[in-house]
């Protein structure tokens, strides 16, 4: 396979045929977003003029009817907005195979099961990923197989190193993709042209000129049934060790020459390994848990009342880290990453604050200071930017003024972006294993000290912006 430069789109896409077996079928995540994204890959593919031959298996431990599995397939796709030639094309030749994939044989009668080349699409807790790679390195395998297996990659640092490792020993790298779907999301993949594409971003993209940089992501949202899943993982892990850092990796990295995947991923790789705790102290780091209250009236009870949450565990549902970046770049600048449920408001942006510009003598700066910021939402891709600009009617007053620019919603949602790219295998959107263990060895020491209970575990309303001193 040659390493293909640019962003997938669902317009290069390998017309060959290929067949999606997911294990862990009956999951969340598969009817509510992996399936709506092969969707969406397969309608602008067929707009594009090369209609895509996919075919998906389901796969799991507990069995599902061939009509219960297409029935679930149509019902997903037909929510997301899939075109109806698409869903009847897809659901009718959906099947599902009962699979343990700690089992080799089943494994390998479900390879045998796909009528066109395979993906193995692994969506299973982490600790199902050292399993599956097992019962790989026990079966002859198809020269064409991909493999796709979904974030948290590992539990921890150890974790991580050893399900790489695993990994290695069966699948080559590049035809190993490692979902993170942050980063088919066209506002992160446009920090990309925003930051290199503007002169007057790139010029000034340094600890010179940028005091602070938080990359936030709150949403109103509660466990919305995934307390199973969001219990034994947290805010922590679930959030700023996958998603968040990689859009820090993207918004600090030095410039690539191209947009081939390896070089992205050698950038990607050498700017997390220069972040750090700020001053290496775990105690820079906080954590919370949402107590009961009402967001646009709707209530919400105490997480630890909420269903199957054991409030033993001490599950964060607000996480906020302090970051540094030791390299010339990023001296001495913070790096805020934070992100909570049950927030009142959203906020889900990367906001850049430049430094205050000394004015001339005999103009007044505004109230806060003359300093501007950058803001990109990581929720539509919208830019804003403040200037400072004279004030209406008074020459000599400055006061602050936004630019605005508002994007138009790209054709593919994130799953679908990176899906694409898995499907035209360019590995720009996989997350290499380098990076992945980077990402745990960052957040390592503050998993610790929130295990020995160095760290307390405060409290913050439902509805509420988080604890009121942070």
């Amino acid at each position: 396979m040659t390493d293909q430069s640019g962003i997938p789109d669902a317009q290069n896409i390998d017309t060959a045929s290929r067949t999606i077996a997911i294990l862990g079928a009956g999951g969340d995540l598969t009817e509510r977003l992996l399936l709506p994204g092969l969707g969406q890959v397969a309608d602008v593919a067929r707009e594009a003029g090369h209609p895509l031959d996919l075919r998906i298996i389901g796969a799991a431990r507990t069995p599902k009817s061939r009509e219960e599995w297409q029935g679930l397939v149509r019902r997903s796709l037909e929510s997301a907005g899939v075109t109806e030639r698409t869903v009847s094309e897809l659901a009718s030749t959906a099947e599902f195979v009962p699979t343990d994939a700690s089992d080799p044989a089943q494994l390998k009668a479900l390879l045998d099961a796909c009528p066109t080349a395979p993906v193995l699409y692994v969506a299973l807790p982490p600790a199902m990923g050292h399993e599956v790679a097992a019962s790989l390195a026990e079966i002859d395998l198809p020269d064409d197989l991909l493999v796709a297996i979904e974030k948290p990659f590992g539990d921890d640092l150890a974790g991580a190193e050893e399900l790489n490792r695993d990994l290695a020993a069966v699948i080559p790298e590049d035809r190993l993709w490692r979902i993170d779907h942050f980063l088919g999301d066209s506002t992160v993949l446009g920090m990309l042209g925003l930051r290199f594409g503007n002169r007057l971003l790139e010029a000034s993209w340094s600890h010179d000129h940028i005091e602070k940089v938080e990359i936030v992501y709150d949403e109103p949202l509660g466990l919305e049934g995934r307390a199973a899943f969001y219990d034994t993982t947290g805010a922590l892990r679930d959030m700023l060790q996958s998603h968040l850092l990689m859009v820090l990796a993207l918004t600090a990295m030095e410039r690539p020459d191209t947009t081939v995947a390896a070089e992205v991923h050698e950038r990607m790789a050498e700017v997390l390994g220069a972040v750090r705790l700020w001053r290496d102290d775990p105690a820079t780091a906080r954590r919370a848990r949402y107590t009961e209250g009402r967001i646009d009236g709707r209530f919400f009870p105490s997480y630890v009342d909420e269903p199957d949450v054991d409030p033993e565990r001490g599950t964060e549902t607000l996480a906020q880290v302090l970051l540094q970046v030791d390299n010339p770049r990023w001296s001495g600048v913070p790096f805020v990453l934070r992100s909570g449920k049950a927030i009142g408001s959203a906020r889900k942006e990367v906001l850049v604050h430049f430094r205050d510009s000394a004015a001339p003598e005999g103009l007044t700066p505004p109230d806060g200071g003359s300093h501007t910021t950058l803001r990109l939402s990581l929720d539509g891709g919208d830019v804003d930017l403040d200037l400072i600009v004279n004030g209406v009617g008074d020459a000599s007053g400055l006061e602050r003024r936004a630019l605005e620019a508002r994007l138009p919603a790209a054709d593919l949602g994130p799953y679908a972006q990176v899906l694409a790219g898995m499907l035209e295998q360019n590995t720009l959107l996989s997350v290499p294993g380098t990076v992945a263990e980077q990402c745990w060895r960052i957040v390592t020491p503050v998993l610790t000290a929130w295990s020995n209970g160095e760290t307390p575990l405060e409290e913050y309303e439902a509805g509420s912006a988080g604890p009121s001193d942070w």
